[in-house]
């Protein structure tokens, strides 16, 4: 086993192989990878291929960058077929036994939720206080579930990663504008061109960082696989699918994405019942492939019967499925909206009454604030009507937004805001 290991885990015979592996630092994470200071267990979760392992790899280097020897630093993917018959304790104890008898231990799980009732044993060996620190990681949304947070309460914390935000792309083009000029408007005009460029490439290729460094011609390709990946390996296989329903359903939602999810168009279309349907997209939920916004209401029963809209999670990925960019440009910046909202961990639901608002934004103090996306600036006046009407229902509305795509300016007491702006503030 321990030969098996010594994939995993290179720095054990050189230190400096740690290199190849910690890819390119990611700031908004450093609470992530500060939580390797702390006893609680870090769990870090997110769709295939967002950087979770590499923020590991990061976590890794720190260590070895403070001095922990590196025997005392244990990495494993449960995904490798070697070790798939192999228990959490076979593995646990044969490294204790021939590598790290007596010292503490920072011991990593990558893809945790491929081993049956793991989070018991991770329980026991917290409460048993034994001399580790366990970092886990899984593409699956289950991690975060009830059942698995009460067990592990107070003795976790936990960590969303998602693809790159625009900010990080940018910082990856080596591009970053302060704060305090973005609030200033000063921006150089060659800068801001520069930004528009690269937005564009955004919309179109998606956050996923490794295919970021690929080169122009396999991005597509690659993207392709990642779905391919996340479908059959972390779906179909993991639930034990119909694989052609699963597709079908798949292929249907990512085509109509921003779009409200009738379930009788639905089964109509595809001929899949109601119950398939429903289980089906809870299963690409939790595998973070998409997501579903609901209705805003302050009742509940309300908020639940009226139809829900649907948004993937990046649009490299979208794009490369569904073969369209041009014409779906504005869907592509409403679906990219929404996932920096759930990267910012809001509340997020839309709302419809004569007109429309596309994202309502529920604040901790209850407070609204009101967002709709029009990629132009020749504006449609039925998006300030939808913002007007919301506000004058929701007396707690506290901001509304119009993102635009450079216009900016306050008028009926909308913000009209730069969506690269935005993105960047």
């Amino acid at each position: 086993m321990i030969e098996i290991l010594k994939d995993w885990n290179p720095w054990w015979e050189k230190k400096e192989l740690i290199k190849e592996l910690e890819g390119t630092n990611r700031s908004q994470y450093s609470d992530l990878i500060d939580s390797i200071e702390i006893k609680e267990i870090t769990i870090i979760t997110g769709v295939r291929r967002s950087g979770k392992s590499t923020l590991m790899y990061q976590m890794i280097d720190n260590l070895l960058k403070k001095g922990i020897k590196p025997k005392q630093i244990l990495f494993v993917n449960l995904e490798d077929k070697k070790l798939i018959k192999l228990s959490l304790d076979e593995i646990y104890n044969d490294y204790r036994k021939n590598l790290n008898p007596d010292k503490k231990a920072y011991i990593f799980f990558d893809e945790i939720h491929k081993k049956n009732d793991w989070e018991f044993w991770i329980r026991k060996k917290y409460d048993l206080k034994t001399e580790d620190k366990f970092v886990i990681s899984g593409s699956c949304s289950y991690l975060l579930k009830k059942e698995y947070s009460n067990l592990l309460t107070g003795r976790n914390l936990t960590f969303e990663v998602f693809p790159l935000s625009f900010k990080e792309y940018l910082l990856f083009n080596n591009i970053s504008l302060k704060k305090e000029n973005l609030k200033k408007k000063i921006v150089l005009e060659k800068t801001k061109y520069l930004i528009l460029k690269h937005l564009k490439d955004y919309l179109k290729l998606g956050g996923f960082p490794e295919v970021f460094f690929k080169t122009k011609r396999y991005k597509t390709k690659i993207l392709e696989q990642y779905f391919d990946d996340i479908l059959y390996k972390d779906i179909i296989d993991r639930y034990n699918l119909n694989s052609q329903k699963a597709k079908d359903l798949a292929l249907f939602l990512i085509s109509n994405f921003t779009g409200l999810i009738s379930l009788r168009n639905l089964r109509n279309s595809l001929g899949i019942s109601y119950d398939t349907i429903k289980d089906y997209l809870s299963h690409f939920k939790e595998a973070f492939l998409f997501f579903t916004l609901d209705y805003f209401s302050y009742s509940y029963k309300e908020q639940k019967i009226l139809a829900s809209k649907v948004y993937c999670i990046d649009n490299g990925l979208r794009n490369a499925i569904s073969f369209k960019f041009s014409k779906d440009e504005g869907n592509l910046v409403e679906n990219l909206v929404f996932v920096e909202l759930k990267r910012l961990g809001e509340d997020v639901f839309y709302w419809k009454g004569k007109k429309e608002v596309d994202f309502v934004v529920k604040e901790k103090d209850q407070g609204l604030i009101a967002i709709n996306v029009s990629y132009t600036d020749d504006i449609d006046e039925r998006e300030i009507k939808g913002l007007l009407e919301f506000k004058k229902k929701f007396k707690k509305t506290k901001k509304m937004a119009l993102l635009t795509k450079d216009l900016e300016k306050k008028e009926k007491g909308i913000y009209f805001i730069p969506l690269w702006k935005w993105l960047l503030e």
